[in-house]
């Protein structure tokens, strides 16, 4: 019950911090990288991969893999979505960091947290986003959201879209959870 007291009391605050980061999107990035950002991003991407295996085979073929350890979800009428992740190469290493973060109106209150996980498939996908003005999800590339039901029946042969978006570890109380509207930003080193 504290945590969700607690995540309803960081609604106006993140509320600001997107309102801000608009301002200066590349205000928390840092010339000597971010290992504590990174550690919870590898921590996060080894989660999904122990509870969706299909995961793990599908990161086998990604060109890149986008992990958002913690964004924080919250609204009541307005809400606003927020937080940092890491692009990993096919070897491991950090290519990047990011900041994804969304706005939305409308019928709804709550608080929640959880981790994202993006899957660029193709070059041409880890392309449009390094080079765009930032990617707003929806736009360019397709996404699919998978959920369990939808991973257990993945195969090679029906790997066809650019991006997968695995959306788990959900915490706090918000319905409806999905990445439309989302605008994702490579953070300056």
């Amino acid at each position: 019950m504290f945590k969700l007291v607690r995540l309803m009391a960081m609604i106006p605050v993140l509320l600001a911090a997107v309102a801000c980061s608009s301002i200066n999107p590349y205000a928390s990035a840092s010339s000597s990288g971010r290992p504590e950002l990174e550690q919870k991003a590898r921590d996060a991407y080894r989660t999904l991969i122990e509870k969706t295996p299909k995961a793990g085979e599908l990161a086998t073929k990604a060109t890149a893999v986008l992990v958002f350890p913690d964004i924080l979800k919250a609204g009541f009428l307005v809400g606003a979505q927020g937080g940092d992740g890491v692009m990993f190469g096919p070897d491991g290493k950090v290519m990047g960091y990011y900041n994804a973060k969304a706005v939305s109106y409308g019928m709804q209150a709550g608080a929640q947290e959880f981790h994202q996980a993006l899957f660029l498939m193709t070059p041409a996908a880890l392309s449009y986003l390094n080079s765009s003005d930032g990617w707003s999800v929806g736009m360019g590339p397709s996404v699919v959201v998978v959920d369990e039901g939808k991973a257990k029946s993945m195969t090679t042969t029906t790997l066809q879209s650019d991006v997968y978006a695995f959306i788990y570890g959900q915490e706090g109380l918000m319905a409806g959870l999905g990445v439309q509207g989302q605008k994702i930003t490579k953070l300056k080193p």
